[in-house]
């Protein structure tokens, strides 16, 4: 049913997943299975060259807490370079699927992702740049993810695009799926900060998510970094690749 809507090594990966798995918000699949899944998802080929980078973006916890399993159906939103789509590809398997949007409002950030991704002929991931709207799915999806970019609604288009960001999002999920959201902190400022300095309140994602009918799961302080004052914008060398981020995940209720 087609549904458009608005707006290291594998056993260093396995031993780090299921060390966090035991903590993370229960889902569908067993710790076990998740730590297994993630393992192969990063040590999937298709993205060996983005491999260095694990370390730094705590892949392996980051994808324990999401708690994404074989067979899953993942929508990644925004997928900048693919790097997320490319270990989902390998944590879900030949039965599941994923899928990397871009908004039509972020074409231009799609003109080398987006060919790159192809290249690779994925056979369980599709990618393409929307013609409208922000979020779109052949069928509900297990999980919904967004990294580093959720602020960025608020630059497409203000609350508003938010809240039909948000709605939207909702209704691309099955009853019980997951949305994940990590971004850049900015304590306390609210909106104010995401065409600026491109970071974002934790505490308004959250009253933005859960006000779309979303349940409030648990968060994950992987990517947390006290040493970062707020202050700079995410893409000063001096921060980047470093800034304090939040890890949420939401659910759709039943």
């Amino acid at each position: 049913m087609m549904r458009g809507f608005l707006m290291g090594a594998a056993a260093a990966a396995l031993i780090a997943t299921a060390a966090v798995a035991a903590t993370v918000p229960a889902s569908k699949h067993s710790a076990k299975e998740t730590a297994r899944a993630v393992a192969a998802g990063l040590a999937n080929p298709a993205r060996a060259e983005q491999a260095g980078d694990d370390a730094r973006r705590r892949a392996a916890e980051v994808l324990a807490f999401s708690g994404v399993g074989p067979g899953d159906e993942v929508l990644d939103f925004f997928p900048g370079g693919g790097y997320w789509t490319r270990i989902f590809a390998g944590v879900v398997g030949k039965t599941g699927h994923v899928y990397a949007i871009w908004p039509a409002a972020a074409a231009k950030y799609a003109t080398k992702a987006l060919p790159a991704l192809e290249a690779l002929h994925i056979p369980n991931a599709s990618a393409r740049v929307l013609g409208v709207g922000i979020v779109a799915a052949p069928e509900p999806v297990d999980i919904v993810w967004t990294v580093q970019n959720y602020h960025d609604v608020n630059n497409f288009g203000g609350e508003a695009a938010i809240d039909a960001f948000n709605a939207a999002v909702l209704k691309a999920l099955k009853p019980g799926g997951s949305y994940i959201v990590i971004d850049h902190a900015d304590p306390g400022t609210g909106l104010a900060s995401t065409g600026t300095s491109h970071r974002i309140d934790p505490a308004t994602v959250k009253a933005e998510v859960t006000k779309a009918g979303f349940e409030f799961v648990g968060e994950s302080n992987v990517l947390s970094n006290p040493a970062d004052d707020h202050k700079a914008n995410v893409f000063d060398p001096a921060i980047r690749g470093h800034t304090d981020q939040f890890v949420y995940k939401f659910r759709k209720p039943r």
